[in-house]
């Protein structure tokens, strides 16, 4: 194993503002498009998000990217030679799935190479030229049984990202879909070097494995799951900062099917979702507003969540610093906040490695208000979802109108789509979604009393067994003083299932405790969801009577 490779690919930085910087690229966005039935009045909106879009994909190397990654190994490790262009042609001839890099903005930030061996244990797993050929790994075993890990380094600028935990993720998922047992990697224990006079460096290990001291590599190495199997003494004795020593660690696939290589169907599609269940409360500025926004952002990227929900209108706090005005100009002067509002949730989304539904917020388009969910994916991009159905009190308070279309959105975990508030009590939205594919409904709400609440929510649990879907729910709680229409909430967030024996007893996957701050999370399965509607008790999707009803759309 190379061992040099670990140390660029971990660590902490503080808030990449270099990323934020760059040119925007645009990127494709693929969402199915279904509008209601019915017409919109005036100009169609259409706020370009695309200012504001980073692209961010992982992908397999490619032989032009030689240039960029020779530049990265250079400032990653100081000092060492680099991959040859041999070498990374030898790569790419005998495993190219295996050799992975992260692109920012057309920028290659991040890579590893690997290789398939079948397991020994008199294999010389600790001598990674000879395990991994000098690195041009014509060892490599079509189907072999171990993934083996050569190298993964993060560019510095970059560093803070979790790049390394989507590089980690990709191999696991290589192994899973190629049924492979298990992986290999090695890393340094660059932090040694600060307590080698007080202990040995086996208890330094130990004592980072019960987290009571960091190591830039090993911490995050054991947080992706890996679990150390050795160490080993005097392997890079130029290694200053590790004293020498190297850990060997393996992550086990607990998908690996002995019996058959072929891997049919997965058993289980996770997906992690977080909702919060956000306290409204005055604020200093907009900085103190992009805290709060990032702590929970920031505990939603520790629990590894797919989606973090956000309730509806939470910048309506933000109304606590800006001058009395009459509610409609209120309400534009928020959307002046727009802007900034971008900037801190896109870079929260690629930092946390998270999909955000970031509540919804006042946007002004051709001199109309409206209220809009905005979808900032972790690869860099965003999508928005209009409100479509205006309450009384929007209306009336605010003149804010509806928007034009509900939208269908892909992500990497499947397809969702979201509906502010009061949309979810419209049962032909939920049918819209399901009939394009979504499996997972998302509803930021805002609601002042528990009447309002239960109206979101029953419909809520409506549309799970309706249309065999998920659906995540999530409001403020807290008040506002002196900030009119949005001066007090009521919340109880939740995470709902279809109601059948093979989900959640009461068809609630988490439930939050009423009006307390909070986050909840769990574990959705979509290919449980799959098998509900095919074989549930009752098949609600299945059985519609398309013969004698149905939804339009145009």
């Amino acid at each position: 194993m190379n061992w040099r490779s670990t140390a660029a690919a971990h660590g902490s930085s503080s808030r990449n503002q270099k990323l934020m910087n760059q040119p925007t690229t645009p990127v494709n966005r693929h969402p199915d498009h279904a509008v209601l039935s019915g017409s919109h009045v005036g100009a169609e909106p259409d706020f370009d998000v695309s200012e504001f879009e980073r692209k961010l994909l992982v992908r397999q190397l490619r032989m032009e990217d030689y240039e960029a990654l020779v530049r990265m190994q250079l400032r990653c490790f100081p000092g060492m030679e680099p991959w040859g262009r041999d070498q990374i042609e030898s790569q790419l001839k005998h495993f190219p799935e295996g050799q992975l890099v992260v692109e920012c903005d057309g920028r290659v930030v991040a890579s590893s190479s690997s290789l398939m061996l079948d397991y020994d244990d008199d294999l010389e797993w600790c001598d990674w030229k000879k395990t991994a050929d000098a690195g041009y790994i014509r060892n490599h075993r079509p189907k072999g049984d171990t993934l083996y890990g050569i190298e993964i380094m993060v560019d510095p600028d970059f560093r803070g990202m979790r790049l390394s935990r989507r590089l980690y993720d990709a191999r696991k998922e290589l192994c899973r879909s190629r049924n492979v047992e298990q992986m290999i990697v090695g890393g340094r224990i660059p932090g040694y070097h600060k307590y080698a006079d007080q202990m040995k460096a086996s208890e330094y290990v130990d004592r980072v494995i019960n987290k009571s001291i960091f190591d830039p590599v090993l911490s995050a190495q054991v947080a992706n799951g890996f679990a150390l199997e050795g160490l080993l003494k005097d392997y890079l004795p130029t290694d200053t900062e590790s004293c020498g020593y190297a850990t060997f660690l393996i992550w086990r696939n607990l998908e690996y099917s002995p019996v058959s290589k072929r891997r049919h169907r997965r058993t289980v599609r996770p997906v992690r979702i977080g909702a919060v269940q956000y306290q409204m409360r005055a604020v200093a500025d907009f900085d103190e507003f992009a805290r709060q926004i990032t702590y929970f952002v920031d505990v939603a990227g520790d629990y590894r969540c797919d989606f973090l929900l956000f309730p509806e209108l939470i910048t309506t706090q933000l109304l606590s610093i800006i001058p009395s005005l009459r509610p409609g100009e209120a309400a534009r002067k928020l959307a002046e906040y727009t802007p900034r509002l971008m900037e801190v949730f896109a870079d929260l989304a690629m930092k946390f490695d998270t999909n955000i539904i970031a509540g919804s917020h006042f946007i002004v388009e051709d001199d109309r208000l409206y209220n809009v969910a905005f979808l900032f994916h972790r690869d860099g991009r965003i999508d928005k979802q209009y409100k479509l159905h205006i309450t009384p009190s929007e209306r009336s308070w605010w003149g804010v109108e509806g928007g034009p279309s509900m939208d269908v959105f892909d992500t990497d975990c499947g397809k969702v789509s979201i509906q502010v508030c009061y949309d979810c009590e419209f049962p032909e939205l939920g049918r819209l979604a399901a009939g394009q594919g979504a499996d997972i409904i998302f509803v930021p709400y805002n609601t002042e009393s528990r009447h309002g609440y239960l109206r979101v929510r029953a419909c809520a649990q409506a549309r799970c067994i309706e249309n065999d879907v998920y659906v995540a729910i999530a409001g403020c709680t807290g008040n506002l003083p002196f900030v009119e229409n949005a001066d007090v909430h009521y919340a109880q967030s939740a995470i709902l299932t279809p109601c059948d024996v093979t989900f959640a007893r009461d068809g609630i996957g988490a439930e939050a405790s009423p009006n307390i701050e909070t986050v909840i999370i769990h574990d959705v399965d979509l290919e449980l969801l799959r098998r509900h509607r095919e074989r549930g008790s009752v098949t609600n999707w299945k059985d519609r009577r398309t013969d004698l009803y149905d939804v339009t759309q145009k």
